[in-house]
C-alpha cells in the first residue's frame, strides 16, 4: 500500500504546506491532502497511507457539525462538483480534496486545551502554569483543568510556532478580533469535547484557524478537529498520572522522543513499517468512532 507524498497539478500552486498541497484556482482554491506526516514541525521521510482520505473525511463531517457555530471556507468535497478543469484528475483528488473559498488567513493558531499534555505538561512541572496561565498546584499528568484555557500561538512558515500571551495575541489582531476568536475557539472546543465523549472519546487540546473573506465574514478555514491537530484519547485507557493511549500522532512523537540521536531538526528520520501501521491504525479508529467513512 503506497502513501501519497505530493501531487504535482496543472495549476498555479499557492502554498505546499506540511501535509496539504493547496492549488490557486482564483476565487477558490484547491486543497488536497497528501499522505504526509510531520512531527516537531519535520515532515517525515514516509507517509501514512490514506492518512489524506482520513483527515479530510474528518474535516468534513466537523465542518458540517459546527456550521451553526460558525461558517467555514467549504464550497465542495465531491469531486463531481468540481469545475470541469478538474475532472481529469479525479481519481487523483476523490477523497483526499475540497474546494474552498479563498480567505485572508489569520497570522494565529487558536489552540484551546482541556487537559494537561504535551508541551503544556512540560511547562506545568516547571512552572504551574500553562501558557503563562496560573494552574491550581499538584495536578497530575493528563488531568483535566479547571476548565478549558485559550492559549494561542503564532504561525511559523518555517521552524516551531511560538506560544503567545493573550495581550500579544490582541496585539497582533486588534482586541474585539482577539476576543472573538477566543470566545469562537472555546466555542468550537465545547462542540467538539461534548460530541467526542458520547463516543468515548476525550478531546485533550486542538487548535483551529480562521480567515476573512472579501466581504470581512469570519470563517473556519484549514482543518478541524482531525487527528493531525488535535489531542484524543479513548475515554476507557484514561486515568489521571498516566500517558493515556492516543487516537493521533502522540504515537509517532513518542517514538520519535525515544530515538537517541535525532534532534528533533530535520532531516527526519525513517520510519520503520510497525509505527507506520500504528499510526494508520489509530486514525482509522478514530475516524470510525465518529462513524466516518472515506
Amino acid at each position: 500500500m503506497d502513501a501519497l507524498l505530493t501531487t504535482d497539478l496543472p495549476f498555479p500552486v499557492f502554498r505546499r504546506g506540511k501535509v496539504r498541497d493547496v492549488y490557486d484556482l482564483g476565487e477558490r482554491l484547491l486543497i488536497v491532502a497528501t499522505d504526509r506526516i510531520s512531527a516537531f514541525d519535520c515532515v517525515m521521510p514516509q507517509g501514512i497511507p490514506d492518512k489524506g482520505r482520513i483527515l479530510t473525511a474528518v474535516a468534513n463531517y466537523w465542518f458540517e457539525a459546527t456550521r451553526d457555530l460558525i461558517p467555514n471556507h467549504l464550497i465542495a468535497s465531491q469531486v463531481e462538483e468540481y469545475p470541469a478543469e478538474l475532472q481529469p484528475h479525479a481519481e487523483l483528488l476523490r477523497g483526499r480534496s475540497i474546494l474552498v473559498k479563498k480567505t485572508l488567513p489569520l497570522p494565529v493558531e487558536c489552540v484551546v486545551r482541556g487537559f494537561l499534555a504535551g508541551s503544556g505538561w512540560k511547562e506545568y512541572q516547571a512552572t504551574r502554569s500553562v501558557c503563562g496561565i496560573a494552574m491550581p498546584p499538584n495536578l497530575p499528568m493528563a488531568s483535566s483543568l479547571p476548565q478549558p484555557i485559550f492559549t494561542p500561538a503564532t504561525k511559523a512558515e518555517e521552524g516551531h510556532d511560538e506560544n503567545i500571551s493573550f495581550d500579544r495575541f490582541q496585539g497582533l489582531l486588534g482586541g474585539d478580533m482577539a476576543q472573538r476568536l477566543r470566545s469562537m475557539s472555546l466555542s468550537l472546543y465545547h462542540r467538539g469535547s461534548e460530541m467526542a465523549a458520547q463516543r468515548g472519546i476525550l478531546l485533550a487540546d486542538t487548535k483551529f484557524e480562521f480567515g476573512v473573506d472579501d466581504e470581512g465574514q469570519l470563517l473556519l478555514i484549514d482543518e478541524a478537529l482531525t487527528p493531525d491537530s488535535s489531542r484524543y484519547w479513548p475515554a476507557e485507557g484514561w486515568r489521571p498520572g498516566i500517558q493515556p493511549p492516543s487516537l493521533d500522532k502522540q504515537f509517532l512523537r513518542d517514538y520519535l522522543e525515544r530515538l537517541p540521536d535525532w534532534n528533533k531538526q530535520p532531516p527526519a528520520p525513517d520510519l520503520p513499517p510497525n509505527i507506520i501501521e500504528g499510526v494508520r491504525s489509530r486514525y482509522l479508529d478514530l475516524a470510525s468512532r465518529f462513524g466516518v467513512g472515506f
